[in-house]
């Protein structure tokens, strides 16, 4: 009996110092969280506060899934519906004067996938039309909005050692700028307050968007892995006070509804995004 008590005795000695080793680690994290906040806020001068992430999954890792969810398909890939659609006007009367041109920038590391990300959106068959020189790729895409002929001419800054020179040739006169991280390598991630910096000189106006890729690669890592860079990805969103997506080439996950969001900002459409915070799914924060 005796040395039943004792063994009962130790067990409780030994969760509470669990517990509260436990406790004192969720405090220093969360000072810790404080802090990191406030130099992200005075690196550009401002504040931030951001609703917490859920932990909850609503559905396992894609590993040897077809399609990881948020895939748009065949019919939502295109611009379908009464907001914008895939270029269906009249090109009898072909004519500039019948185009509203605007220009997209895309800056981000090497290797992120941005090109990738702009084949999806223009289609295999446009990327041979498109330029490409040192430093930069520029891809054309021309749309219907409810009538009116619009051409998107995106210019994507190359992330080798030529592509910040470019900048200056890539942001001036854009309408929206997207800064674009590889969601698996958190050191791209950390790369784009420098880029938004460098961009910001040239272009005050335009819209930004941040932008993860491969996000199909993404939902294999560790779920708490996921939730710390994406905790991290949105605290950068709010620095750059820009919508946040998690976007996936390989599947066209939400790379035409970046888009159509940049669309219906830019004209003043009636087009509803829905925010979605759930850890293994394509995040949309904003």
């Amino acid at each position: 009996m005796t040395k039943r008590l004792l063994l009962c005795y130790r067990r409780m000695v030994h969760l509470n110092m669990k517990r509260k080793i436990i406790c004192k680690f969720t405090i220093l994290q969360k000072y810790f969280n404080a802090f990191w906040n406030k130099v992200l806020a005075c690196w550009l001068g401002k504040s931030i506060s951001y609703r917490q992430l859920s932990h909850n999954q609503s559905f396992p890792a894609t590993r040897g899934m077809p399609s990881p969810p948020g895939a748009e398909t065949a019919s939502d890939g295109g611009y379908s519906g009464s907001l914008v659609s895939t270029c269906c006007c009249d090109h009898s009367k072909d004519s500039s004067e019948d185009v509203v041109a605007l220009k997209i920038s895309l800056l981000g590391d090497n290797q992120i996938g941005k090109t990738s990300f702009l084949t999806k959106y223009v289609g295999k068959e446009k990327v041979d039309e498109g330029l490409s020189t040192k430093g930069l790729n520029q891809m054309d895409k021309t749309l219907c909005v409810r009538g009116t002929r619009i051409s998107y001419s995106m210019w994507e800054v190359k992330g080798d050692v030529s592509g910040p020179t470019q900048i200056p040739m890539a942001c001036k006169d854009s309408v929206a700028m997207f800064f674009m991280f590889d969601l698996t390598s958190r050191c791209t991630l950390s790369s784009v307050l420098s880029w938004h910096q460098q961009a910001r000189q040239w272009n005050q106006t335009a819209i930004s968007v941040m932008i993860g890729t491969k996000f199909d690669d993404f939902v294999k890592l560790p779920l708490d892995l996921q939730w710390t860079i994406a905790s991290q990805a949105r605290a950068y969103a709010k620095v750059l006070n820009a919508p946040l997506f998690f976007s996936s080439a390989t599947y066209n996950i939400n790379v035409n509804k970046i888009f159509k969001f940049i669309t219906a900002k830019l004209f003043n459409l009636p087009w509803s995004l829905e925010r979605n915070l759930t850890i293994g799914e394509p995040i949309i924060d904003f």
